[in-house]
């Protein structure tokens, strides 16, 4: 099933809702999609199967007023998974790929408060002139765990989700270099959905420790990036796994994948230039494009006034 959570035009608050039929079929009986996780699948099942039995509203997919499928996840991990956007990014500055990026599956916490819809704008950061987007895809995990092996971890996966990281790259800069971060170059905006694609949709496209989804992203209408979910080093069994390491992972955490090889303009501008990948401005149209994930599509406005802090 692929599922999603709008406004209903009916009564005017957000429901779940499953997609069949190029229709969205809204659910009478809860507030958030969130609420229908917490188990191996099967809530969520017979959710879908009331929704498209006595459906709240029909909505066609291109007239709805769509949220984030989790419009507010306990939290979001961005990892660095695919091997080609990590190592074009090195050789291009000189550098070998670390042998420990292949023993340990990193990350970092996003803003679950910056979600944003699949098409909901999105806005430059204060005092950013490099503004970039990432081409991502994400699990996010139905039920919570802790020290989980990577089969468990599969096993806890709710469904998967198109994820664009949108990020600050020349405060980005300034951030790391002192032992953290990124963090504010990272939390401006943060775009999920349109859909959350449960697990036996992608099944079939199963190849190696991913799927065969083809990727894509443009600006403007202008083809920029085009990979695969397939090249993914780390599974999200493994991803998964390493975030419940001494903790635990919970309902509706967001596990996102990292950025697929070329899949951003840094990674663009450093190996062509950035004349010709330039940087995101305001009245920009970005798209992004998964096999059976759906798309992400985003304008980018005005940023909102930089506060000095001195």
């Amino acid at each position: 099933m692929r599922w999603t959570t709008y406004v209903s035009p009916t009564d005017g608050r957000e429901h779940p809702a499953v997609v069949s039929d190029g229709s969205l079929h809204g659910l009478r009986t809860a507030t958030r999609l969130l609420d229908l996780l917490g188990d191996d699948g099967e809530r969520l099942a017979r959710a879908g199967e009331e929704a498209l039995a006595d459906p709240l509203d029909v909505v066609p997919e291109g007239e709805a007023d769509l949220r984030a499928p989790i419009p507010s996840p306990p939290s979001v991990r961005d990892f660095y998974a695919f091997e080609t956007h990590v190592r074009t990014y090195r050789e291009a500055n000189g550098q070998e790929m670390d042998p420990d990026w292949y023993e340990l599956p990193v990350f970092y916490f996003q803003n679950p408060a910056a979600i944003r819809s699949a098409r909901a704008d999105v806005p430059m950061p204060p005092g950013s002139a490099k503004y970039d987007f990432e081409l991502e895809f994400a699990a996010v995990v139905g039920r919570e765990g802790a020290n989980l092996t990577p089969d468990e971890a599969e096993r806890h996966i709710a469904g998967y989700l198109l994820f664009c990281d949108w990020s600050a790259r020349d405060l980005q800069a300034r951030e790391v270099r002192h032992s953290l971060g990124p963090v504010k170059a990272k939390d401006t905006a943060t775009s999920l959905g349109p859909w959350l694609v449960t697990p036996d949709e992608l099944e079939p496209r199963r190849s190696g420790r991913s799927f065969d989804l083809e990727m894509s992203a443009s600006v403007n209408g202008r083809p920029y990036s085009k990979g695969n979910a397939a090249d993914l080093y780390w599974s999200f069994g493994q991803m998964i796994s390493y975030a419940s390491r001494g903790t635990r992972v919970q309902s509706g955490d967001v596990i996102a994948s990292g950025t697929v090889g070329t899949g951003c303009i840094l990674e663009l501008s450093t190996v062509h230039s950035e004349a010709e990948y330039p940087w995101l401005a305001p009245g920009d149209e970005v798209r992004l494009d998964a096999d059976l994930l759906g798309s992400i599509t985003a304008r980018i406005t005005d940023a909102p006034p930089l506060h000095p802090l001195k």
